[in-house]
């Protein structure tokens, strides 16, 4: 391991030589637990919640079982932060390293990373901690079982954001809002010109409602309009949805993210100046069980590998489109710009990629191998951050609120038990009745609610 910096530097050589461009990586080996746990929260320093225990006795079980293994932990930013396992070999730590690299030019050039970075700020960890700061400061001053209630809330709906808004915004001064844009100036000009009908002869606009439109932010809208809550739960809400603006370009170009950098660590080791033998060799080895297509050793997978799909996809843009086209998609798609517009049905059959369904008694047979479903299959569960389209839609003058699911849109059906759950947290913090509508498996209307006890 003493050696791990001397290869890191002629890698990242290498890197600088082949185009990669990035603020910087600050690289750190840690124990596995530490890596386990940073990757289970998410950060290594995050606010305190039961749910993240629970997550990391998953990983755990998983990790004995051999069907989980952490070699890195990357963060974007400026300069980016990665974490290395100080227990692993050093031809692995070698390809992480590289592997690393790679994610962080990506990041430096995708849209979607760099307006997330700008919003957010490229100090996350910093600001993590703040944030945790914050609310061990409420544990203390209002006890665990207020601040779980609240944290329980914030949780179960960390990915029921709208990232096509900004992450700061105050509720009266987004002009997206038609309500707000009635008091346009420019807009109002449209009030004198002439018209079929004189001015007193107009109906009178309705009573502004609350929300003028649907709003998918519930985090937003819940910490804004929230009939009761303290500035302290508020603040935690905000908390919570600030790390979701963060999370999100992970979760959106998980395979072209995962692919480029699998694309470039290949490359790099191949090109990096006086590698030993055995060291390459070793890395190539752990490289291949990366990227194959299924684990543990199986020749069938019904899960599609990001690894192994993304860096497929990358050598093939490259070696048809060339490099700078590829760097190109790389700052303007996400996955799902990705896999419909460089998804083939060549590369998919050469992938061996299809669309399964399982039958009443377990069996597993093929559906489809058409591109237009497999591409769909591989992105329906990417759509809105992974979750169902909710919106907050009217706000009662007595605090009630309604919530509607749009499943036309959405084209998935809500679990109606977890719903449940998740409006029993919500009502805890709102303090006064919410209804959810939506629709059975059937379709049938649906209309959930919850009371504050």
């Amino acid at each position: 391991m003493n050696r791990l910096g001397e290869f890191a530097a002629r890698i990242e050589a290498s890197a600088r030589r082949l185009g990669l461009n990035y603020s910087g990586v600050d690289f750190e080996l840690v124990p596995e637990r530490f890596m386990m746990e940073t990757a289970v929260y998410g950060l290594p320093v995050r606010m305190p919640h039961w749910s993240f225990g629970v997550r990391y006795i998953r990983q755990l079980v998983q990790r004995n079982m051999g069907h989980s293994r952490i070699f890195e932990v990357m963060f974007p930013g400026d300069p980016c932060k990665a974490y290395l396992v100080d227990v692993n070999s050093l031809a692995e730590n070698v390809l992480v390293v590289a592997h690393v690299l790679g994610h962080a030019d990506f990041s430096h050039r995708n849209a979607l990373f760099q307006r997330s970075l700008a919003m957010a700020g490229g100090k996350i960890l910093e600001q993590a901690a703040a944030r945790a700061h914050r609310i061990e400061a409420a544990l203390q001053n209002h006890g665990q079982e207020r601040v779980e209630a609240v944290l329980d809330a914030a949780l179960a709906l960390e990915a029921h954001v709208d990232i096509n808004r900004p992450l700061y915004r105050s509720p009266k001064g987004d002009p997206k809002d038609e309500g707000e844009r009635l008091d346009d100036p420019f807009l109002k000009r449209y009030g004198t010109l002439p018209g079929e009908q004189a001015p007193a002869e107009r109906e009178k606009p309705a009573p502004r409602t609350v929300p003028p439109q649907p709003v998918y932010d519930l985090l937003w809208f819940i910490a804004h309009y929230g009939p009761d809550m303290e500035e302290w739960e508020r603040d935690a809400f905000l908390a919570v949805r600030e790390e979701s603006f963060y999370f999100y370009p992970v979760f959106a170009c998980q395979i072209m993210n995962e692919g480029w950098a699998s694309y470039w660590h290949a490359r790099l080791l191949r090109e990096v100046d006086h590698l030993p033998s055995d060291i390459y060799v070793s890395a190539i080895k752990t490289h291949s069980d990366v990227v194959q297509p299924h684990a543990a050793g199986r020749t069938l997978a019904l899960a599609v590998n990001p690894y192994h799909l993304g860096f497929s996809m990358w050598e093939r843009i490259v070696q048809t489109k060339g490099l700078e086209a590829a760097r190109k998609i790389c700052a303007e798609e996400d996955d799902f710009g990705f896999v419909r517009n460089h998804l083939d049905q060549e590369l998919a059959d050469r992938l061996d990629l299809f669309v399964y369904e399982a039958g009443a008694d377990g069996s597993i047979s093929v559906a489809s191998r058409d591109i237009n479903a497999i591409r769909e299959a591989i992105l329906a569960p990417r759509f809105n951050f992974g979750v169902p389209r909710v919106a907050a839609t009217k706000l009662d003058v007595d605090g009630s609120l309604t919530l509607s699911h749009d499943h036309k849109s959405d084209g998935r059906g809500l679990d109606l038990k977890r719903a449940e759950r998740v409006l029993d947290y919500v009502v805890r913090v709102w303090r006064r009745p919410v209804a959810l509508h939506t629709v059975d498996e059937q379709g049938a209307a649906r209309v959930l609610s919850a009371k504050p006890h």
